[in-house]
């Protein structure tokens, strides 16, 4: 596959014990991904969330944990097992320090609204608020 074919995304999940707890794509594009490329970016992701739970780190950012082609998956795991993970392309040179922020700051803003007692932890965050902060923190660190 040939960089001009490899889907250009910059996707977010949060992934419970369980199953996905939010997903948002950060990519500021008009144009729509094509379901191949999405297809391929959830599955470099699942891949990537397997080499995590087999991975006996104590860090909380783990950095690149897997690439394929030419996507990397960034990821953060929390005290609690849920893990942040992005998915970003080669060629789009994000900063690990601007990632690392960007995993910091979600993670801040996913503690406090895991305290919100109307919140069952691990359950499927639908918060229009949380999605635009995440949004908007994508923008701060990952344009």
């Amino acid at each position: 596959m040939t960089s001009s074919s490899s889907p250009s995304s910059l996707l977010f999940v949060i992934v419970g014990s369980n199953e996905p707890l939010f997903e948002v794509d950060l990519q500021a594009s008009s144009q729509p991904i094509s379901d191949a490329a999405t297809r391929q970016s959830y599955f470099v992701l699942h891949s990537a969330l397997d080499l995590v739970e087999r991975s006996a780190s104590n860090q909380m950012y783990l950095k690149i944990v897997d690439k394929v082609n030419q996507q990397q998956v960034s990821t953060f795991l929390t005290a609690g097992n849920i893990k942040l993970m992005l998915l970003h392309n080669v060629h789009q040179n994000k900063s690990e320090e601007a990632i690392r922020q960007f995993f910091q700051d979600v993670y801040e803003l996913y503690v406090k609204f895991s305290m919100n007692p109307f919140y069952a932890y691990d359950t499927p965050i639908i918060s229009e608020a949380f999605d635009t902060r995440v949004r908007a923190l994508g923008r701060k660190y990952l344009s």
